[in-house]
This record gives structure tokens, sequence and C-alpha cells, in this order.
């Protein structure tokens, strides 16, 4: 699958040696919310790897991280049920049909866990015997080590370690560098699984795309998709926003005011309206919906509005969506219709209750059936799933269609110009160098 000069140095599962080996493998399974499960396409995607572990005679040993247990303020630990991992292995227990054991370890109710106690080794001996089809540690988040650094990430790392003989991480949504996707592989021989190899390889059909290229990014805040937002700018030939960003980049170009959005976002948005009035990049939806509440969708209090009707110092309610007459526009459907990779990391308009704009962006891209399509993860593909099933439905297995996993990590990659910076890549890669 990974073929070039750079991407060789990347350790792949393909090449270790796993039979009688416990295998330590690092998933993103973190689909869970109020202990339920949202939506399995995570789980899905890394079941090639599962699958290769056990072929190849290897024990897996799993782990993900679930939610946001740690307080950031105070830096407490709380272990809610909400937030295991019971419903991905009830889930995987019904696919695979086979049995996979949940080490109960004791938290502290601040602390979380503070280590792993010596009561897994009796899974793990069930493990090797094959009388457990394999082990689920509990959210990797509800570790102490797992998201500190120093010692403590160290510590856990080791940990870690001390329960298997080869690590695998195949968390492309994970970019984050903790102790089960970064410190984890000084201590272990360790690879990369098929789905991480897999985004990857899609990663750099984005970072080097055939053109025309577009791309539709949209974000609900503008100060934090600076950095991705201009790198991607720089690489595309169209750039469509969407949500708040575009919001704020109205109110930068033509003086207005929009409810909800921020000055000081306003004032860093002018240095994109001014580098685009040269370059011409963004390409304007013009018909946006304008709503006076945010709670719900209200007859009589919400309409279209047309972007050629702003003048300076004119002021307007919140703007929760994009009006689907946007997309018949002649520029807006000339640049989507000709495109030939297309980026897509958006949600256009204030969910639940202001869809339209995103369902019909996702059929507009559809028609133009030659261009290599593109979709972020998480509330992006999510929005493709609710709004159009079907029509998600009859593309999984379409060669123009790519689903990534992590959003977030494409659009961290995008602004550091390549997969390969990111840390627990960059992590697989050094101990690459050392074996």
């Amino acid at each position: 699958m990974i073929n070039t000069q750079t991407e060789q140095r990347l350790p792949l599962i393909q090449e270790a040696e796993l039979n009688g080996k416990i295998v330590l493998v690092r998933f993103d399974h973190n689909v869970v919310k109020n202990g339920e499960i949202r939506d399995p396409f995570r789980i899905d995607r890394t079941i090639g790897t599962l699958f290769h572990i056990v072929e190849r005679g290897g024990r897996p040993i799993m782990m993900t991280h679930v939610g946001r247990p740690r307080d950031k303020k105070s830096g407490a630990i709380v272990c809610r049920p909400e937030e295991s991992v019971d419903a991905i292995v009830q889930y995987l227990e019904q696919k695979l049909h086979t049995k996979i054991h949940i080490p109960k370890i004791p938290a502290d109710p601040e602390k979380g866990i503070t280590g792993i106690d010596t009561s897994i080794n009796l899974a793990i001996r069930e493990l090797r015997e094959r009388r457990l089809g394999g082990i689920y540690l509990p959210n990797t988040r509800w570790f102490q080590g797992e998201e500190t650094k120093g010692e403590a990430a160290e510590s856990f790392a080791l940990q870690l370690a001390g329960l298997a003989d080869i690590y695998v991480n195949d968390a492309f949504g994970s970019w984050q560098p903790h102790a089960s996707t970064f410190n984890i592989t000084n201590h272990l021989p360790s690879y990369a699984g098929f789905l991480m190899q897999q985004e990857i390889l899609n990663l750099d059909r984005v970072l080097s795309p055939e053109r025309p290229f577009l791309a539709v990014v949209a974000g609900s805040k503008y100060d934090t998709k600076i950095g991705p937002l201009s790198a991607i700018y720089e690489k595309v030939d169209h750039l469509i926003l969407g949500g708040v960003i575009y919001n704020t980049y109205l109110c930068a170009k033509y003086g207005v005011k929009i409810k909800g959005v921020l000055d000081e976002d306003i004032a860093l948005a002018k240095e994109l309206v001014e580098k685009d009035k040269i370059r011409k990049k963004i390409v304007e939806l013009p018909h946006l919906v304008a709503s006076d509440i945010l709670e719900s969708r209200t007859e009589g209090r919400y309409r279209t509005i047309s972007i050629k009707d702003f003048s300076p110092g004119k002021s307007y309610g919140y703007v929760l969506d994009i009006d689907p007459a946007s997309f018949e526009d002649p520029i807006a459907a000339s640049v989507i219709a000709s495109a030939k990779t297309i980026f897509v990391n958006a949600v256009m308009g204030f969910t639940p209750h202001f869809s339209a704009g995103s369902q019909a962006l996702d059929q507009t891209i559809d028609r133009n059936s030659s261009a290599l399509k593109m979709y972020g993860g998480g509330d992006t593909l999510q929005e493709f799933k609710d709004l159009c099933p079907g029509l998600y439905l009859s593309v999984m297995d379409n060669a123009n269609y790519y689903f990534f996993t992590g959003g977030g990590t494409v659009l961290t990659a995008i602004e550091q110009g390549s997969p390969y910076g990111l840390k627990p890549v960059q992590a697989l890669i050094d101990k690459g160098r050392q074996a």
C-alpha cells in the first residue's frame, strides 16, 4: 500500500512477526456518546487490522480513548460509565462472534486509574491459550498517565508495554502525542495498521491533488481554523466556506454585522479578504438563511437573505445555513461541476434545525461523477449519513469517494503539509529507523 521513499520508512503491520505474539493495538473507536454507539464506521474500518492480527497468529489487546473525562481546569479524571468501552466491546463481540474481556481496574474518584494492576495477568494467560478472543482495556483517558507528559506518561507507557510483545497503531484520528499513541513506541516494536496506512495514502491525494482542486471548509469558530484554513487556501484552486467561518469572512469583506460573530475574529479574517482580492479563490455562496433565534426553526422567525443586498454597517440576526439556491448559482455550480478533486470538511448549517445547506452541498457534489470526493470524518461524515442516507449507502464502495475517520487529523496534516509530521506517525517512523 505504501510505496514512496518517504513512506517506506513507516513500519507496516504486514512486516511484523505476529505468530504467538501478544499485540497491543491502539484504535480510534471514539464513537460512544451517552453510553451508546453513534455510528460504528470507525470500528468497522479497523476490522481488517484486527482480522490480520488474529489470522497471522497474534492475540490482540485493544485500546481506545472515549470522550473527554479529564477536567481541563482541575485535572480531575472522572470515570463515567457512559464513557466506558462497554458498548464498543458489545458491538465487536456481536460482529466477530467472540468473547472479549474488559479488565476491571480500580479507579480513584478524582485521579482516574493510577496504574494497571496484576489482575490482568490471568486474562492475558487466557488470551494466549485462546480462551478469550481479545482483551479491551478501559478508556485510555481514564488512566492518569495518558494525557500528561513526563514521568506519569512514561510510567503508563511502560505498563502498557509490559502487557504485550508488539505495538500497532491504527488510530489515525488520534493525532495527539499521548502515552498510548506516542510514548509506547519507545518500548515495543511498533507498526502502522491497515487503516493508518490507507488514511495516509488518501491524505497524499489531498496534499497532491488532481486539479482543479476544490475544498469546502466550515467551522464554528474562526480563530481555531486560521492555521489549516491558510494552508488549504494555498493548495486549492477554489475554496467554499460555511458556518461561522463564512459569516466571519462576509463580515470582514462587506462591513456588515452578523449576530454571533466576534469582532476579534472579523479583524483576523481581514487578512484572508485582502489576500483573496488578488488571488480570487473563494467562491461565495450568495443566498443565506438568517434567523432571529438559535433554538428552533420557527416559521416567521427565519428568512433567506442575499449577499448582493449587503452594505457597510447593516446588521443581521444569526446566519444559520446556506440556502440550497446558492448551489444553483452559475459560478458555484460551475466550480463544483468542473473540479477533479473535492475535499469536504464542513457542516454548512446550525444543526439539527438548519441542515438544508449541507444536504444540497452533498447532492451537488455527487452530480460531479468524475471527481475524487474526499470527506473528513466526525461531524462532516455524520451529517452526510443523516441527511443523505441513500446516497451514502450507494457510494460506500465507489472508488471516487473516500471517507476519512478523523477530520481534525486531516486538517492538522494539511496545515503541516504532510501526514508524516503527525507525532504518532513520526514516532513509528523513528522506531522503524532504529529497528
